[in-house]
């Protein structure tokens, strides 16, 4: 037997002549339905559906399910909220492939899709679909240039603090017992008396690594840990990444969290050029042992590395803005992973859509209005 999954589709009695008088040919949902052959992407989904689609009720193609999931991250939406916006938006009903007059899928389909891969694959599953979609990037023609920028950012953990640690003292599990605390940046703060100092910023949460073609934009890697890891130690997680899906960069920058001796020499191992950002400490030596890093300084390829440094804060900014990347949409590191590569992959299939087709997302921070 093969997988059955629900009928429906633009062939339903109304076919696509709705879609033509009310949804424009350029509308960024519809480029967006062009862009990849999703059915194809998600074939493999089915394996995790219970019986494999061959037993039971038709259950809706992982593709529709997977879009929808994707429609709640380009617009921000919950689950529950997503449901509303496809039952309300023609635009979105065509992305998914429902007929116009299609029941949209409810936000309990989508939770039960989400968890069954994640508990049946784990996060790994959403990582090979990322990894497709940058494969598909570069089938497409979409240059890669010949510098990557690493980075990390944070989110907050979904949890009242206090109330977590409550818990924790009287002996309950924690709500989220795979967040931490960590640092990320510096802030500047006035003492008692009045001075002014600088001190390491604190959050409660989770971090995501990536990597960041400078020359195109798309991020090409994605790597999630506790808030407590530092981000000089995913280097190497970053670079094993981008070789997987075949980047070939030349140039690898970031900023001074990476300057450590293992990633300078790993790079070079690879006889690719560091721009990692150096330390002050490294040149301010009064003996030989500065002369290396001296001249590391001095290349070109240092340079070069170091003014791209910013594209991948801008992709920070991004996700936090428009996306929810700044607070955590789940409990636990999985449900983490999960966020973070589907935001990614939403920050890459605006850019490629941007690139191939010249159609933009519009107004991303406006969040549609629900009922």
């Amino acid at each position: 037997m093969t997988a059955r999954f629900r009928r429906g589709g633009h062939d339903s009695f109304w076919g696509d002549c709705v879609y033509d008088v009310v949804v424009p040919r350029t509308h960024f949902l519809r480029q967006l339905a062009a862009l990849l052959d999703w059915e194809g992407l998600t074939a493999d989904l089915i394996d995790y559906y219970k019986g494999g689609g061959e037993y039971g009720p038709p259950p809706y193609h992982p593709a529709t399910l997977f879009k929808m999931l994707l429609i709640a991250y380009l617009y921000n939406l919950s689950e529950r909220e997503v449901e509303t916006y496809v039952a309300d938006s023609l635009a979105a009903r065509y992305f998914l492939g429902l007929a116009a007059n299609e029941p949209a899928p409810d936000h309990s389909s989508l939770s039960v899709f989400r968890e069954r891969i994640l508990s049946k694959a784990g996060p790994e599953a959403f990582a090979v679909l990322f990894a497709k979609v940058v494969g598909e990037a570069r089938a497409k023609g979409i240059v890669f240039g010949r510098i990557q920028v690493v980075d990390a950012t944070h989110s907050l953990a979904d949890v009242d603090v206090r109330e977590d640690d409550k818990r924790d003292k009287d002996g309950k599990p924690r709500r989220d017992g795979d967040a931490s605390w960590g640092t990320k940046g510096r802030k500047k703060v006035k003492t008692a008396s009045g001075e002014t100092v600088e001190v390491k910023k604190t959050f409660y949460g989770y971090k995501a690594h990536v990597s960041v073609n400078a020359a195109n934009g798309l991020v090409t890697a994605v790597v999630v840990t506790t808030g407590r890891q530092t981000d000089g130690q995913q280097f190497g997680r970053l670079l094993a990444r981008d070789e997987a899906v075949g980047i070939e960069a030349e140039i690898y920058t970031g900023d001074r969290a990476y300057d450590d001796g293992a990633n300078h020499c790993l790079l070079w191992s690879l006889g690719k050029q560091s721009a990692l950002v150096l330390n002050k400490y490294r040149t301010a030596k009064k003996d030989s042992n500065k002369e290396p890093w001296l001249k590391l300084l001095a290349t070109d390829g240092y340079v070069e590395g170091k003014k791209e440094r910013y594209k991948v804060e801008q992709k920070f900014g991004e996700g936090k803005r428009h996306h929810g990347w700044g607070r955590c949409r789940y409990l636990g590191l999985a449900g983490y992973a999960v966020q973070s590569l589907l935001t990614a992959l939403v920050l890459n299939l605006k850019r490629m859509t941007l690139l191939l087709t010249g159609s933009r997302l519009k107004g991303p921070s406006r969040r549609p209005v629900l009922a």
